[in-house]
């Protein structure tokens, strides 16, 4: 059997990832496919995220990607997380990962609805919901804001188990991918969509595939940009079932490897050979990227950091990274310039690959201060 050494896993995650300078993406979109998915939970970590895997980035090539020929998409999927899809990834979302979260939430938002004697069917109820909000929508070019459509649908503008329920209702509408978050109307910083129908947004409307073929090609991109990985850290990544990770890798003839920890991973039947290690590199990743958020077994990176790099939620801060591992993370002084704050000694060699980096990050940002809830306890000092 196949052995992935955890320095191995290490180089495939520079290469892999566009994090290796001389494998950076060359587009967004590629940044974009060389993780799967973009981890959108915060807005700036979209636009940082990129900016780590291409030698040059402008704001507007995002934009453009996201708003104007929407190859990259944005849809609430895996573990109710945001992400941005490449484009012809998108559909295989819909009857999987996005299907189960919407199950998830029609059942809790009906229940909540009751509860807060809203209505005494709340199936019912969202159902009407939702066909009034798509009725407001209908026809009216370049979609609503959240405020534009709570105000055109005054049935959605409440509060059950102490949370607005416009915001529910419109999450449910695109976890069924009758809308999207369209057109941003704030800066690259923010999030202020105009929710329009999805079939809109894309000029067409694709057809869907079955969950298990959803499922499959999820998992099929997520082994070429994560492999190796464990079951567990497929089940834990999709907020899924094991035997729907078990069902997709039977389908793709993934094989077994072993791992330094003993464990046992998978790779792609056409992906055992191994990967040499890239000349050495480092890398500055924002909040919830998607490659510090990749794994659920994270010692081959992440080594004894944990407690320092994730908060008690189990999100992650800033990273600074050295050949694959994390060593530390990044802040900016207030006059924006960024400062990075090691967990651990690093060379002299590797101290100046990152402070290149940070010399690159503050030039890019230009002043702009990135805020986040998100701060670990070593960004917090």
């Amino acid at each position: 059997m196949r052995h992935v050494s955890d320095h191995e896993r290490r180089a495939r995650l520079g290469v892999r990832h566009a994090l290796a300078p001389p494998f950076r993406a060359t587009t967004v979109e590629d940044a974009a496919r060389a993780v799967t998915v973009l981890h959108a939970t915060e807005p700036p970590t979209v636009y940082l995220s990129c900016w780590a895997r291409m030698d040059t980035l402008k704001p507007d090539d995002l934009d453009r990607a996201l708003h104007a020929d929407r190859t990259l998409v944005k849809q609430l999927a895996m573990r109710r997380t945001l992400f941005v899809f490449p484009r012809d990834l998108l559909p295989f979302a819909w009857p999987s990962a996005s299907a189960r979260v919407a199950a998830t939430e029609r059942a809790r938002l009906a229940k909540d609805v009751v509860t807060d004697g809203l209505t005494p069917d709340g199936g019912a109820w969202l159902d009407r919901a939702r066909a009034e909000v798509l009725a407001a929508l209908d026809g009216v070019p370049g979609g609503r804001t959240a405020q534009e459509i709570r105000l055109a649908v005054p049935m959605i503008d409440v509060k059950a188990a102490g949370l607005p329920v416009a915001g529910r209702v419109l999450n449910h509408l695109g976890l069924t991918a009758d809308l999207v978050r369209g057109t941003n109307t704030g800066g690259w910083h923010v999030s202020r969509p105009r929710w329009t129908p999805m079939a809109d947004w894309l000029g067409t409307s694709p057809s869907w595939p079955t969950a298990a073929d959803g499922y499959r090609e999820i998992i099929r991109r997520w082994l070429w940009s994560f492999g190796p990985g464990t079951e567990d850290d497929l089940v834990w990544w999709l907020g899924g079932t094991k035997s729907t990770v078990r069902a997709a890798l039977t389908t793709l003839a993934a094989e077994q490897v072993t791992l330094d920890s003993g464990r046992t991973g998978w790779l792609l039947p056409d992906d055992l050979d191994e990967v040499p290690a890239p000349a050495p590199w480092a890398a500055l990743l924002p909040v919830l990227d998607p490659t510090v958020m990749g794994w659920q077994s994270r010692d081959f990176y992440l080594g004894p950091h944990r407690d320092l790099i994730f908060d008690t939620r189990g999100n992650a801060g800033t990273t600074a990274w050295v050949n694959g591992r994390v060593v530390g993370a990044w802040i900016q002084d207030p006059s924006g310039a960024v400062r990075i704050r090691l967990a651990e000694p690093v060379s002299a060699v590797e101290e100046e690959l990152l402070h290149a980096e940070a010399r690159r990050l503050t030039d890019w940002l230009a002043g702009f201060r990135v805020s986040s809830v998100y701060s670990s306890p070593i960004m917090k000092g």
